[in-house]
């Protein structure tokens, strides 16, 4: 069966009705989940595989029969291991329909059909007793229900109810125990992507707003790959604390509860941060440990373990707090059923429970990684440095992007008049707040419409002269849906001057081979993990891709995923903003030669913006590749990643090749796209 659903294109900027199968919601589920990357996690499977064993030997050795509860089972892998480990029998629980099925497969395929139950229910509403879905209270609790947060998918109302209807008093639990740790510190560039800073346009000092200043920001954890942040961009200010532990193995509470650390500030500076990850001690003596601490922590770093499914969090204080060296501080953990935040007092200062929420938008309108870009000075020194090449005394200047500050740059380089369309109406009022604080309120005159609806009355009669964008859209995932900004433009063409200049004046996509240090392993098959078949995973997995995603990238921040280049970046692609958008396809096609030696994950695609004749701002690479292929990602956008299915060994002698045919579809705003790796 069929459905009509509604999306909104985020190249186009229109709403579109596309016929669905009724099966594309769970597809798209499967197909960008972490299963794999999960069963890609030896430290994980090996860590759970001795704790289940030990707790088993433990209950056997008290003369009782051993039935396991599985949480959350997922490819029932920990079920199995159990059994494996001598359980009588085990109730593996999966609310997500086709991730029990491929359990159920799973099981049958590995021999443990009569020893395991796949319940494909909410753990909360299984039932217990002659006639329910488990015959009796086990006595060893197996779950896996943590995010990098530890607490954010529900572990806590989960463990909750199992202790208080599914498992015996006194069961074991692997893992046994968890704990939080914390660390703050002071660091300039995790703290531009939580405040906005002052910014300098030719003379005028651009102040942030004192609501957004005062603001306590987003509640939401920033999840990082902490250890791609180098330990010399932050200063420590305290200890790495112990924040609280969860004992799993007795009743747990899900009511919300705060916890203190007290130490003696080890640095003077800016108490801004709070870095945070989390241990699971897999058995009662703690001998059995798998750790999330960043890779900067080990005594020995090529010991650390990557994944991605678990990373590390950030979390920004509500203000800054100057401190100085062996002042008594007191950090302070709060949590409620799904989530975590921290505050900082004094000693003898009572720390607030309530959780912090942003009141003045920004931090609703505005991301962390956009934050970060508009802190950005190299970034603001470039847009400015163009504006100020094209902006004269008499212009009249249109800006197309979210929330952005450039008609604020171009009132303040000389404009005549300037118009910003801002389309959300939160965005429109945070534009608005900076024009007020900086005493600017005439200065440009926001509009909340769409590029379509604009008039000549909306402009005051005007002809645009420039038209301004970043671009930069909310909806943007893929570098190419920023191309919404060339349909603007392409909505406006009858509001511009004949001679009007566009900046940007063009976008071109451009393109690398890469091999990943670690990101591969999201998307690569498993075939066997710790002894067991797990292809049937595989096969739901590659069915889901199948569906759609196999002939389409996906977004990654690639700062955070080193990589190495094995060609040299190639522009692919060019739109001439210039030029209105054209009813036919654009084609390319051709060949890139791989000169890099090793394994062939992929290829990764980035747009670069032409601002003027001599600037241009890239959102992928920030400086040459060098000769050993190592790879600098633009920090604040996402880039878009094809994954190969199978990862070709390249030679690097330059006579295996790189294949490319992209497409760019006018009426759909896609990129239809292909590559393959040629070899003499």
């Amino acid at each position: 069966m069929k459905t009509f659903c509604g999306r909104a294109n985020p190249t186009t900027g229109a709403l579109e009705w596309v016929e669905e199968s009724e099966e594309y919601d769970y597809h798209q589920e499967i197909a960008r989940s972490c299963y794999g990357d999960m069963l890609q996690d030896k430290d994980r499977n090996e860590k759970y595989y001795q704790g289940i064993r030990a707790a088993v030997s433990r209950v056997k050795a008290r003369g009782e029969r051993v039935v396991v509860l599985d949480i959350g089972t997922g490819t029932g892998l920990l079920s199995m291991m159990a059994v494996t480990a001598g359980a009588d029998y085990c109730y593996a629980i999966e609310v997500f329909k086709p991730m029990a099925q491929a359990a159920s497969s799973i099981v049958q395929r590995n021999g443990f059909s009569d020893k395991i139950k796949i319940i494909n229910k909410h753990s909360t509403e299984v039932t217990v007793g002659p006639d329910g879905d488990m015959q009796e209270r086990a006595n060893i609790l197996v779950t896996e229900l943590f995010d990098t947060e530890l607490i954010g998918e529900g572990a806590l109302p989960s463990y909750e109810h199992a202790h208080t209807h599914l498992v015996q008093a006194g069961c074991e639990a692997v893992p046994h125990r968890a704990t939080i740790y914390a660390q703050l510190v002071e660091s300039d560039m995790l703290w531009k992507w939580s405040q906005i800073r002052p910014i300098q346009v030719d003379g005028h000092k651009l102040l942030p707003p004192p609501a957004v200043v005062k603001c306590a920001g987003a509640p939401s954890v920033c999840d990082i790959q902490l250890s791609q942040v180098s330990p010399q961009s932050f200063t420590h200010i305290g200890p790495i604390c112990t924040m609280f532990s969860i004992d799993f193995s007795k009743p747990v509470s899900s009511a919300a509860g705060s916890y203190t650390a007290k130490f003696k500030a080890q640095a003077s500076g800016k108490a801004q941060v709070v870095l945070t990850w989390w241990d699971i001690d897999m058995d009662p003596d703690a001998n059995i440990v798998c750790t999330m601490a960043p890779s900067w922590t080990y005594s020995a770093p090529q010991s650390y373990a990557w994944r991605d499914h678990w990373m590390q969090s950030v979390y920004f204080l509500p203000a800054e707090k100057n401190v100085v060296e062996d002042e008594e501080l007191c950090l302070t953990v709060s949590h409620d059923d799904y989530s975590l935040w921290y505050s900082l007092t004094n000693s003898d200062i009572e720390a607030p429970s309530f959780r912090p929420c942003c009141t003045c938008q920004a931090h609703l309108v505005w991301t962390r990684p956009r934050f970060g870009e508009l802190n950005d000075e190299k970034r603001t020194e470039s847009y400015v440095s163009a504006l100020r090449s094209i902006v004269k005394p008499d212009s009249v200047c249109l800006s197309v992007s979210d929330g952005s500050l450039l008609p604020i740059f171009a009132h303040l380089l000389g404009a005549r008049k300037v118009f910003s369309l801002e389309n959300s109406g939160m965005a429109k009022q945070v534009i608005e707040q900076v024009l007020q604080t900086n005493s600017l309120k005439h200065a440009v005159q926001i509009l909340g419409i769409r590029p379509e609806q604009l008039s000549s009355d909306d402009l005051g009669g005007n002809l645009i002269s420039v038209l301004i964008a970043e671009p930069y859209f909310s909806t943007s995932l893929l570098p190419w849906h920023s191309l919404f900004f060339w349909y603007c433009r392409t909505a406006v063409a009858q509001l511009l001057r004949p001679n009007a200049t566009i900046l940007p004046s063009a976008g071109t996509l451009y393109i690398v081979a890469v091999q990943f240090q670690d990101l591969w392993r999201i998307r690569v098959p498993c075939g066997t993990c710790e002894g067991f078949d797990v292809s049937p995973m595989d096969e739901m997995i590659q069915r889901s891709l199948d569906f759609r995603e196999s002939w389409e990238a996906e977004p990654h921040p690639l700062w955070e995923y080193p990589c190495r280049a094995l060609s040299k970046p190639r522009p692919v692609m060019t739109f001439d903003f210039t030029r209105c958008v054209p009813e036919q396809p654009i084609n390319s096609q051709g060949t890139v030669p791989l000169t890099g030696r090793g394994c062939c994950h992929g290829v990764v695609l980035w747009m670069e913006y032409q601002l003027t004749e001599d600037i241009t701002v890239s959102m992928g690479l920030t400086k040459p590749v060098d000769e050993e292929g190592s790879c600098e990602w633009n920090p604040h956008r996402k880039q878009g990643v094809f994954f190969f299915r199978s990862a070709p060994e390249i030679a690097g002698d330059g006579r295996e090749d790189l294949s490319y045919s992209l497409t760019f579809e006018p009426h759909t705003g896609d990129i239809k796209m292909d590559f393959s790796v040629t070899k003499p």
